[in-house]
Parts: structure tokens; sequence; C-alpha cells
């Protein structure tokens, strides 16, 4: 396993949505990107920070969208489809993970911000390649072969202080 090193380069992918209903549903508190952000690259090189987001017409997602860029992050917005009997879907997990590997070749380390078991696969294909994965998620809302398949997990609410507002 690839240890954690000043020279490293490092992206940082973050799934929006699962961390925002993860925050809301255990906390009813919002994450702090910035000190996420800080916290993920870990004073490591910064090559790219992408979050993942839902455009869903709520009245302040677009200076949320626009925060995130301040912050440093680049966006990726999908919208929500609704569907003919009134259900809603959108999710980024495809996008998220080619994105993920597109970079593996450009860094030694992808921090995914997710506790979405859906990327436990990603993880040990990243792995495979030679990237270190690094895991941020909370602990309520993470998936077991999620946490198992990464070279490292962090808790975000064992610090609830640095990643909540």
């Amino acid at each position: 396993m690839k240890e954690i090193h000043p020279a490293q380069r490092v992206a940082v992918l973050v799934d929006a949505q699962n961390l925002y209903h993860s925050a809301q549903s255990v906390y009813t508190r919002n994450i702090d990107y910035a000190s996420l952000l800080e916290e993920a690259v870990a004073g490591r090189e910064l090559t790219r920070a992408i979050s993942y987001v839902i455009r869903a017409d709520s009245p302040d997602e677009e200076s949320f969208f626009d925060a995130l860029v301040d912050i440093g992050f680049e966006t990726r917005i999908k919208d929500i489809r609704t569907f003919a009997d009134g259900s809603k879907k959108a999710d980024w997990d495809v996008g998220m993970s080619l994105d993920a590997v597109t970079l593996a070749n450009h860094v030694d380390t992808i921090v995914l911000c997710t506790g979405d078991g859906d990327f436990a696969r990603l993880c040990s294909h990243l792995k495979h390649e030679g990237v270190r994965v690094e895991i941020f998620c909370f602990a309520e809302s993470a998936a077991d072969s999620l946490i198992d398949a990464a070279d490292s997990y962090t808790d975000m609410s064992d610090d609830t202080e640095t990643f909540l507002l």
C-alpha cells in the first residue's frame, strides 16, 4: 500500500448528493467543502478537485455551485430527471467513475468523498492500476464494501467540527 507523502499528486472527487444527504439525515447540517478539500489534500499536490452536483431547482443551489468553484472545485452539474410515474433520478456514479479512471494515469492518489458502495469496484480497479484510494464519508451511511476496498478511510463523523458547517 502506498503511503502519504507531500509530493503525491492528488485528485479529489466529491459525490455532493451522497455527502449532503448523509450530513442532513444524521446531523441536520451542511458540509464544509473548504475544510473537506483541505483535509483530503493533506498538504499534497492537488491536481484536480471535482464536485458532482445535481440541479434540482432549489433556491440557493446556484450560489452553492458558485461557492464550490470559489473553493477550488470544478463542478459537474446534472439536472434531476423526473419520470412519468413521478419518480426522480439523478446520480453521478458513471461520470465520477469515468473521471477517476481517466485521472488514474495522472495522479498518485484519488480521494473519493462518498459512502456509496457502488464505488467499491472502482476502488479495486484504481488500486490495481497503482493508485492509492482514500475514502472520506460518514460512517452512518458508508458501505462496508467501499471502506474495505480503499487504502484508507476517514470517518467524517469523528470530526464533525472540521467537516460540517
